[in-house]
């Protein structure tokens, strides 16, 4: 049991609403009170939503789609003092070939996907040092290797790689650890919409239940400090 007078563990995830981050904000809330998560959410619609999901968490508006907004917005809604973990579950995808894909869904892309990610690690990085935390990007099979079509989505994700690498690097004299969580196909929303664009029947039942890839991450944040998990790849089993 732990002392009275240590901190409960807090942990900002983003992508809550549904999925892999749904089922991660699920399984912390179980281990007690919802008091220490706090989630990113593009809206005060879904805001409400997810208060009404976890009674007792907190809701931060904020549009990962806009970095260069995130600061003020951060600046004028509280924050917890010290944050055990930042979980980056959030993203799009759009699929088309380089030739068809305009600079609308590389610049939505890799703003959701990669440089409103780095923009909010960057802003609670001092909360992160605090804590001794931990930051846990999901990223993809396709941030190793992308194929055709996978243009926009692969490249925001084979930067995200290139982010949490350097990060890891940067943030170890303080304590930070960092880890990349690489899902092959999963079942959420996100991959139903991946097969409509590839003109594919959607069977659930053959991808990763979103809770194994929950089990990952707890596994990397659950770890003891004297190790951390840098990458891991989850495919769909045999």
């Amino acid at each position: 049991m732990s002392d009275s007078t240590t901190p409960s563990p807090t942990h900002l995830i983003t992508g809550a609403g549904s999925g892999i981050g749904e089922a991660l904000a699920r399984r912390l809330a179980a281990r007690g009170s919802a008091a220490g998560l706090w989630f990113l959410v593009r809206g005060e619609a879904r805001a409400a939503e997810i208060a009404e999901r976890f009674p007792g968490a907190r809701t931060v508006v904020a549009d990962l789609g806009a970095p260069g907004r995130l600061a003020d917005a951060l600046a004028e809604q509280e924050l917890p003092a010290r944050l055990d973990s930042l979980v980056h579950v959030a993203g799009v995808v759009e699929l088309g070939p380089v030739a068809e894909t305009d600079p609308k869904v590389w610049d939505e892309t890799l703003a959701v996907n990669l440089t409103g990610p780095a923009e909010l690690t960057r802003l609670l990085l001092p909360r992160l040092r605090a804590a001794r935390g931990h930051v846990v990007f999901v990223n993809s099979g396709a941030g190793l290797s992308a194929g055709p079509g996978w243009g926009a989505y692969g490249a925001s994700k084979h930067g995200l790689k290139a982010l949490a690498d350097a990060l890891r690097a940067e943030e170890a004299g303080a304590g930070v650890r960092v880890t990349t969580v690489y899902p092959g196909r999963t079942a959420t929303p996100m991959q139903a919409k991946v097969h409509r664009q590839e003109g594919r029947e959607y069977d659930p039942g053959r991808w990763i239940d979103p809770e194994s890839v929950a089990t990952t991450l707890l596994t990397a944040l659950d770890l003891p400090r004297d190790a951390q998990l840098t990458d891991v790849s989850v495919r769909p089993g045999p």
